[in-house]
């Protein structure tokens, strides 16, 4: 009898192996933290998505003049969401001349990116909020997942470059590169970070000169896979399109390809419930929270069977 449980037993280990050969888990990641809810990439934003329970925080960073790695999403204050450094709101057609690359961080940290709030997200707390350091941001997570929280999530980070924008408003990216990896280098294991950009010359850069980093291919145009990858010339750990561009059929070739396919952004509970059908292995979204009811949803479904 103890003869054949061992057998059965590693009869098992022999299926669950092979099976991990393509079996990521499901993963839900907080867009800009938790976007929908709190200031874009701010420290409340990255809280609120790991109270939500998300795997991955992702988040856009930019480089200052000083050479600090900041939160952003765009290289200067959105006039969507920041007041000036003297409290007031500015236009759109100014925003591009505050410019964070030709900033200090002690200048940035005059700019409130949180009180104004975002029409877009009017769910959004309103918070006297500046951009902050990733440094920073690490820090406050790890302490809230050692206090709180008590699980590891990963930190996708997106790097804002583009040929049209070097040395403009980012240094040349592979400059840009060196800076964020120094510093993840030194804060977080490799393990539990991803670096995404729509620039795929960053993407050949990371995959020559830090080859342990997974990459995610972020795409929002209409070429087919195949040439996408070609361009970039080599399978990214992620692949990660605007959500509508996806099919069950794209999302079966990626898969062929032991590619991982993680759409963004996805922030009604129907698209995350068509998205899932089509097979991805995650998403990106706003509203972590919908996540989260949605993922109780589907637990709930599968006992019932």
């Amino acid at each position: 009898m103890i003869r054949l449980s061992v057998l059965f037993l590693l009869a098992i280990a022999s299926l669950s192996s092979s099976a991990q050969i393509y079996m990521p888990k499901f993963e839900v990641q907080g867009h800009r933290g938790a976007r929908g809810l709190k200031p874009e990439n701010t420290i409340p934003a990255f809280i609120t998505a790991l109270d939500s329970g998300v795997m991955t925080l992702e988040m856009d960073v930019v480089i200052t003049k000083d050479g600090q790695v900041v939160l952003s999403h765009e290289p200067f204050m959105s006039a969507a969401i920041c007041l000036d450094s003297t409290g007031k709101s500015f236009s759109e057609k100014d925003e591009k001349k505050y410019n964070i690359y030709e900033m200090t961080y002690a200048d940035v940290l005059r700019y409130d990116c949180g009180s104004k709030g975002n029409e877009k997200f009017p769910e959004q707390e309103k918070l006297s909020v500046s951009k902050p350091l990733l440094k920073d941001v690490i820090v406050s997570v790890e302490d809230h997942i050692k206090s709180f929280t008590q699980y590891e999530v990963d930190y996708n980070i997106e790097i804002k470059s583009s040929p049209e924008t070097d040395k403009k408003f980012h240094p040349p990216v592979e400059e840009y590169s060196d800076i964020v990896y120094a510093l993840i280098n030194q804060y977080l294991p490799l393990e539990r970070v991803v670096i995404q950009s729509f620039d795929f010359r960053a993407l050949r850069y990371w995959h020559k000169k830090y080859p342990e980093v997974r990459l995610a291919a972020l795409v929002e145009n209409l070429k087919s896979i195949d040439a996408n990858l070609n361009d970039l010339g080599f399978n990214p750990s992620i692949y990660s399109p605007y959500y509508k561009l996806l099919t069950k059929d794209k999302v079966t070739q990626l898969h062929k390809k032991k590619i991982r396919v993680i759409p963004w952004t996805v922030n009604e509970e129907k698209e995350m419930l068509l998205l899932k059908g089509m097979g991805v292995d995650g998403f990106i979204t706003d509203y972590p929270d919908r996540a989260r009811k949605y993922k109780m949803t589907l637990s709930m479904n599968v006992q019932k069977k």
